[in-house]
Parts: C-alpha cells; structure tokens; sequence
C-alpha cells in the first residue's frame, strides 16, 4: 500500500499510508476508537488516491475486482447473511471461484462445528460460530491476503483465544493477514509487525513483539496486565 488516502466527504480518514505484508506474515494495526482502522479496510477495496499492489499488480478499485485479484474482507460485525444456511453463506464466499467443493471441504475442516451446523440458519447460532462462519466465508475465495476487521468483537475471552489460535493457523498456510483489532494485547502477541493509527496516520511501526514492549503503547493500548 503506497499513499492510500481516504475520505468521507470533507472528513479525512486516512492520510497517506504506506504498509507492506508479505507471504505468510500478520500484520497488526492498532490505534484508538476513530483512528481509521477500519475505514484503512475500507481504502484497500477502493481507494480515493494511493497505490495498492497485490503480487505486483495494481488492484482495481471495484470489490469484486479486489476479491479476483486475491484479497478477501471479514468485515467488522461479521455481516453473514441470517436467514440463509451456514453452507449457502459459505458458497456465496466462493463466489468467484469455479469449483467450489475443495473450499466447503476446508472449511469444514478447518470449523468442525460449522459442519455440524451447515444446513442451520446462520443467525440462530452464537457469536463466535458467527465469526467462524465469517472467517470461513472470506477463505472461500482463496485469498492471497486476509482482511480482518475487529473479529474478536463482542465475544467471550474464551472464544477470542480461539479466534486468535485460528488466525494462527490460516497464516501457517502462507496467507497474509492483515488484522485490525481493538484488543491491542492479543493482536499484538500474534503479529510478526505491527502499526499503530491515531488520526489516519501511521505514527509508529515495529514487530508486534517490540510494540507490545512499548512503553508508550503500553500506557495508551495495553495498559496492566491482568
């Protein structure tokens, strides 16, 4: 991403941000509420002005020309589709994709209990099967680089560590995940890099593990730990 700037009228969310992630690296940005995080999710699917690149190609402002070139978006608040099956929402994923079997049989693999679940209504089950169904969903397409916008929203810590144990594992399959994440503390113990945002700007950038050390993000993000 070189010099992606984004705006809601005259209100500008982002201002010339410039990151990189490479095969197989999570990378984390963390920053208060307001600070842009997720309208940078926002600015990969079409930015108003800057460069995105995706294996050296120049992605094409249009969702579903992003999503063919390889980069796939778990929105924040999951947004699957409630009254469809947990299979129907995971074939809408695949969309773009010709043969949709080997994907549903991931899936599946990767989410035990979306199996048990794939021909229930997907808004009867509870949050965290929803962001498992949300995270499945978006794999479906088979992504190059996984956008991941505030998946431990709302859950139980319990369910969060799962979440966190899963992004794990999808990024040992050499996907690139890039995670917005209000709990700086997880994020960052997960991340090889790591960003901060405050007003759209990136302020400070490290490894996940030296901005966990901060003393600065320490006192702004993390605070003790329990």
């Amino acid at each position: 991403m070189e010099n992606l700037s984004f705006s809601y009228g005259k209100i500008q969310a982002i201002r010339d941000v410039s990151l990189e992630i490479k095969k197989g690296e999570i990378m984390a940005v963390v920053g208060s509420n307001g600070a842009g995080k997720s309208s940078l999710m926002k600015c990969i699917a079409g930015p108003q002005s800057g460069h995105i690149l995706c294996n050296g190609a120049e992605l094409e402002p249009a969702p579903y020309k992003v999503v063919q070139q390889g980069i796939s978006l778990v929105p924040e608040g999951r947004w699957i589709f409630p009254n469809l099956t947990v299979e129907e929402n995971l074939l809408l994923g695949g969309y773009t994709v010709k043969d949709r079997a080997p994907g549903l049989k991931r899936a599946y693999e990767m989410f035990p209990r979306l199996d048990e679940r794939k021909e229930q209504r997907a808004g009867t089950m509870s949050g965290g099967e929803q962001q498992m169904l949300a995270i499945a969903r978006g794999l479906m397409s088979e992504p190059k680089v996984l956008l991941l916008d505030e998946p431990s929203l709302g859950l139980a810590p319990l369910i969060v560590n799962d979440i966190m144990s899963i992004i794990k594992n999808i990024n040992q399959e050499g996907i690139a995940v890039l995670l917005v994440e209000q709990n700086a503390r997880k994020a960052l113990a997960i991340a090889d890099h790591a960003c901060v945002l405050e007003r759209g700007r990136v302020v400070k950038r490290g490894t996940g593990a030296e901005l966990a050390a901060d003393e600065e993000i320490i006192a702004s993000y993390l605070g003790k730990k329990k």
